[in-house]
């Protein structure tokens, strides 16, 4: 029976060293800074055989990202014009912003719901996430579905 696969969002510090490893052969693989297997291994200490058994398995959480629809949750202080500010952000990053969902404030603060097609993002995800949580007036910012 072929199953279905599950994925978990995982700190990076909790990680086995050897996962961590092979995200970083495959950036220097993709960026051009090595230009083998070979190399990519030697210049990160693993083996090969470590690189194979994982590679199609560590994949950096901005790169599942890529491309898909990702739903965040931000919780913000009831302030005029930080909506404003948000969605320009998401601007200014090239996110096609697909739907806003807020409920009324309740003691100075909301739940704003934003979708975003994520296909044509200049920056990292981790990057939005990090600007958005940076504004005055931002709570909490996260990714909610992907």
């Amino acid at each position: 029976m072929n199953q279905k696969p599950k994925y978990y969002i995982v700190e990076a510090s909790a990680l086995p060293e050897v996962f961590l490893k092979v995200a970083q052969a495959k950036e220097l693989l993709s960026t051009g800074q090595a230009t083998t297997v070979n190399e990519a291994t030697r210049m990160t200490d693993i083996s090969r055989s470590a690189f194979y058994k994982y590679r199609d398995v560590v994949l950096p959480f901005q790169n599942m990202m890529t491309g898909r629809i990702i739903t965040f949750q931000l919780l913000l202080h009831d302030e005029p014009g930080l909506l404003s500010e948000i969605l320009k952000i998401f601007a200014d990053a090239n996110a096609n912003i697909l739907t806003i969902n807020s409920i009324v404030p309740v003691n100075g603060t909301a739940v704003v719901t934003i979708s975003a097609e994520t296909m044509d993002l200049t920056i990292s995800l981790e990057e939005l996430i990090a600007r958005m949580r940076e504004r005055s007036g931002v709570i909490k910012a996260e990714v909610l579905a992907g």
